[in-house]
């Protein structure tokens, strides 16, 4: 790649030195952190339902094997390339590291537009690609656990557990070979909502910060906070659900068609079931237009929420960012000259690497519970509801006093499997932001949260290695 063009795995490279000045490793162990492991280009043919052969051109890096297996998404989509997914394949290294998830890092990509493709086509496509991964050993249980991404889903990993368990006949833990399942098929419930609710979870812990809001002259918690959201896909849609619900007012929702704006609030379902049934967000019932959507990440507001792709705040528009938080739902929304540009005014940016890392955290769980086949919550619901009856009938009778109806309910509820999936991920990501900040704090010459994520991280990896006595 040019120097003209943009390098994303060359903004991650200069994240991880700025970072690692404030760290007491080797300089060669360093280098091996930052290097990736292993890049598997690939070109396989698939006849299309015309009859035409097509030569799909697809990746699979494997940044780090400090921790095994490799974890990673697989996305769909025509700007796919090789310097993209080795960026991809760090960030998620750096980000198991930091939520404390046992996987290296990897990434995998087709150059594909999968609008463009029928339904069977994009099977064939899926299944070959998998094939071809099993044929290099790049995929497997204890090897390489691929997961959705972007322009992929349930549907997609469906295929390549099916595609893995016929090559590998007879494998007890085949179904532990990818993540983000339907749950018919080994998947766990709460996958879908856990990285928006991950992204929740750790802007609510930095908002509990006083001493950080006083600095920001916000309030602590979530509650009566301005939020616009970038993006309407699963984060973006789950972050506004969640902020919502717990008392924030999202003002604005933008989408590549446009933005929409309303002061008291809107509705991310309604605004989902409108684009459903429109083709577009604008055009929203009470809501104003916006037809240039990256306006909408100009505007005033106390947190902000960009959740689609790359590189949309960076220096041409860093200085017009009005946000006092920013939280990087998405992969590397702000380049390195828009971080420093912000870092200057004195915006809190909650950095991606750890705070989307609630995809990586309950794909962890889902990945657990194939390999123990016992779905989350089938041991302990029933004896927790009888313990927690005795409990509350002992109680009614000392107090000769009855709770509500509602109360019952709540007190004798036994953990279904998708509570203890978000309990385990809100634990994940409260623990992850206190480590951070701890080093942050600490460490007064670190400029900004993201180096301090980075710190935390390379601090982590490295002593993987020191402890596996590779680096003597």
């Amino acid at each position: 790649m040019s120097n003209e063009q943009y390098s994303f795995f060359h903004n991650v490279e200069r994240s991880f030195d700025k970072a690692a000045k404030f760290t007491k490793w080797d300089k060669g162990l360093l280098e091996q952190i930052k290097a990736c492991n292993s890049v598997y280009r690939m070109r396989f043919p698939v006849k299309m339902d015309d009859g035409r052969i097509e030569v799909i051109e697809a990746y699979r890096v494997q940044h780090s094997q400090h921790k095994t297996p490799c974890k990673g998404g697989i996305r769909f989509s025509d700007a796919v390339d090789q310097d993209e997914v080795m960026a991809l394949a760090s960030l998620m290294t750096y980000k198991c590291a930091i939520v404390n998830v046992p996987f290296g890092g990897a990434k995998g990509g087709i150059k594909i537009n999968p609008r463009n493709y029928s339904a069977y086509e994009l099977e064939k496509i899926t299944r070959r690609y998998t094939s071809e991964l099993v044929k290099k050993n790049f995929i497997g249980p204890g090897i390489d656990v691929p997961a959705p991404d972007y322009g992929t889903g349930e549907r997609e990993m469906a295929w390549i557990v099916d595609t893995y368990a016929s090559l590998k006949p007879g494998e007890l833990d085949a179904a532990g070979c990818v993540t983000g399942k339907p749950v018919s098929q080994g998947g766990v419930r709460g996958r879908k909502e856990a990285t928006g609710l991950g992204v929740f979870y750790g802007v609510r812990e930095v908002c509990n910060m006083a001493d950080r809001m006083k600095k920001l002259g916000l309030t602590p918690g979530v509650e009566g906070k301005k939020v616009i959201v970038q993006g309407l896909g699963n984060v973006g849609y789950h972050s506004a659900k969640f902020f919502r619900e717990h008392g924030s007012i999202v003002i604005a929702i933008a989408e590549y068609e446009g933005a929409i704006y309303n002061a008291n609030g809107l509705n991310e379902e309604e605004v989902f079931q409108h684009r459903k049934a429109t083709g577009s967000i604008l055009n929203f019932p009470g809501a104003t237009n916006i037809t240039n959507s990256k306006e909408a990440l100009e505007m005033e507001c106390d947190i902000l929420i960009p959740a689609a792709l790359e590189n949309v705040i960076n220096e041409t528009n860093a200085d017009r960012i009005k946000a006092k938080i920013i939280g990087e739902a998405a992969n590397g929304p702000l380049t390195p000259e828009a971080d420093a540009i912000l870092n200057k005014k004195g915006v809190l940016i909650v950095p991606d690497m750890y705070l989307n890392a609630g995809g990586v955290t309950v794909s962890y769980f889902e990945w657990l519970k194939n390999l123990s086949h016992v779905r989350y919550g089938r041991l302990e619901k029933r004896f927790t509801e009888n313990m927690n009856m005795h409990i509350l009938s002992q109680m009614e009778n000392l107090t000769s006093k009855n709770v509500s109806e509602a109360e019952r309910k709540f007190i004798l509820h036994g953990p279904e499997e998708v509570d203890l999936v978000h309990s385990g991920l809100e634990e994940t990501m409260i623990t992850a932001t206190q480590e951070i900040m701890e080093i942050w704090n600490n460490n007064p010459e670190i400029p900004d949260m993201r180096t301090a994520a980075y710190v935390c991280a390379i601090n982590k990896v490295a002593t993987s290695y020191n402890e596996l006595g590779i680096f003597p």
